[in-house]
């Protein structure tokens, strides 16, 4: 079938310029009918279908895998935060000890795929928040970026996702997140821009003062070298 190339054009423009179109991860009503396994077999024929179209040797001993290994990883792995069971228990406790100032944690390995090209997305988050009486588990914060970051993704909806989680575990709106990544969809094709990166943020409650943003960006930027 032919395709009509006016009307891909606005939506290879949307892809190219990065644009999302929705806070929420885009998800049909159907997408968890299929089980995982069903989900691998019908993405492993379907890879299969682009490696040959390309024109692979897939009877070659490095190829013959591949549409299995692709599939597995699309599921289990790059891909697996489209699944809400696999969503991180984020357990509270009381804040004993009364600590009033903010918590820090920065330089969270941040690994997710661009939605538009589907190539990968590597950098850092930091993650910041004042308690409301109630703290979380450090490693929890990591496991929420991982969690949100292993779909296809964009990185603003990314920031809007990880702070509005945090702020519905920890019962405040004092939560913010910076983001600092890098996309290969702009590193490594289109533009080539080996250099650049994508800095974005989210901002709650007391992180909208100047002076409390100003804090927490100033902890970010401590040199950490053990």
């Amino acid at each position: 079938m032919k395709i009509d190339n006016t009307l891909e054009e606005p939506f290879d423009e949307i892809g190219n310029d990065h644009v999302s179109s929705s806070e929420a991860t885009p998800l049909r009503e159907d997408a968890f009918v299929l089980t995982d396994e069903e989900k691998i077999e019908r993405i492993r024929e379907n890879i299969r279908e682009v490696m040959l179209t390309l024109g692979l040797d897939l009877d070659d001993d490095s190829l013959q895998g591949t549409p299995n290994r692709v599939a597995k990883m699309f599921v289990n792995e790059i891909f697996g935060g489209l699944d809400p069971k696999r969503k991180p228990k984020s357990s509270t406790f009381d804040n004993k000890y009364k600590y009033g100032e903010m918590l820090v944690e920065k330089n969270i390995t941040l690994y997710s795929t661009c939605e538009h090209h589907l190539l990968p997305i590597v950098g850092k988050a930091h993650i910041a928040y004042i308690s409301n009486g109630t703290v979380v588990g450090l490693s929890k914060m990591n496991r929420i970026v991982d969690y949100f970051a292993k779909r296809p993704q964009v990185q603003e909806r990314l920031n809007i996702q990880i702070v509005k989680e945090l702020q519905k575990v920890l019962n405040t709106e004092d939560v913010a997140c910076v983001i600092d990544a890098k996309h290969l969809c702009v590193n490594s094709r289109g533009i080539r821009d080996i250099d650049s990166s994508t800095v974005t943020a989210e901002y709650g409650g007391k992180f909208k003062e100047e002076g409390t943003r100003r804090e927490f960006l100033d902890y970010i930027n401590l040199e950490t070298n053990y």
